[in-house]
């Protein structure tokens, strides 16, 4: 179980940070206050907070927003910016690390995903309603129940066959406009369906290929060190294997496609798989060996 920090400066402001060998408690002194980091053994959400209601989407997302969001200030967040992506490429399985580095690092990019979605009649309503995915809102034994070869079927297929739950995305709590954090939770949560649609594992392979195809698409700088760096850990002639065999195949799929971000998926479950890759643009995916 991964280890975290929490830093509380006078009760005002949060701040996460992360330590693998956090034990005992720091204390910091600055001009302005003391900050104390207190070391917890969980990322998981407080399992004394109430449920969410779940009549709508839009205000539940709005609540989560309320309850989770920290705020930080530009140098809290380039400090956590840092010390998360190095986090990350250190140990990729660290997915804690890899959504503080998505929420510090996008800032950039973020209203040009929000500007893409807007100019789209189905992103502009994904924005509106603020449609959440996980075991409360999606009926996984009714996708269980569905033909095979439909995306729903494979989807949930995919979820049992590598042991995923839908609850396990954190919430954002970095991003401190409500619109942009949706943008993140959103572009979080939709991704075990681009594992689906593009055929992917979640080995370490197929990780680096969705990560390439996210990248090119949404432009993330989380996703570009991850596509980037991540090979660089394989032998050379396992690198140049993973570039031929998948990684030109999901550029050129990616410059291609449709916009990922501006699909509704919920409303393509019961689509037959190929006939929705191919409203996506995406050709038959390379089988992973």
């Amino acid at each position: 179980m991964a280890s975290c920090v929490y830093v509380v400066q006078r009760g005002l402001h949060r701040t996460l940070l992360y330590s693998p060998t956090a034990r005992h408690s720091i204390y910091l002194i600055t001009p302005i206050s003391r900050t104390r980091f207190i070391a917890t053994e969980s990322t998981e959400h407080p399992k004394d907070e109430p449920e969410l209601d779940d009549n709508s989407s839009c205000s539940n997302f709005e609540k989560e927003f309320q309850k989770y969001h920290i705020p930080t200030s530009l140098l809290q967040k380039t400090i956590l910016a840092f010390g998360s992506t190095a986090m990350a490429f250190y140990n990729q399985y660290r997915h804690d690390m890899v959504a503080v580095s998505g929420e510090t690092t996008g800032y950039p990019v973020i209203p040009l995903i929000k500007r893409r979605m807007m100019a789209d009649p189905v992103g502009r309503q994904i924005l509106s309603e603020k449609p959440r995915i996980n075991t409360r809102t999606i009926d996984m034994d009714y996708l269980r129940s569905l033909p095979e070869g439909l995306f729903g079927r494979d989807y949930a297929d995919y979820m049992d066959k590598h042991k995923i739950s839908a609850d396990t995305r954190m919430p954002v709590k970095f991003i401190d406009n409500i619109e942009d954090a949706y943008v993140i939770q959103r572009y979080r949560e939709v991704h075990d369906f681009c594992h689906s649609f593009l055929g992917m594992p979640t080995n370490f392979k197929g990780e680096v290929v969705v990560k390439w195809f996210e990248w090119i698409q949404t432009g993330l700088p989380m996703c570009g060190f991850a596509a980037a760096l991540a090979p660089i850990k394989l032998p050379l002639s396992k690198r140049i294997d993973l570039t031929r065999d998948y990684i030109v195949w999901t550029i050129k799929t990616a410059l291609n496609a449709k916009f990922y971000m501006n699909i509704y998926f919920e409303k393509h479950f019961e689509q037959p798989l190929d006939e929705f890759r191919q409203e996506l643009g995406i050709g038959t995916p390379p089988e992973m060996t």
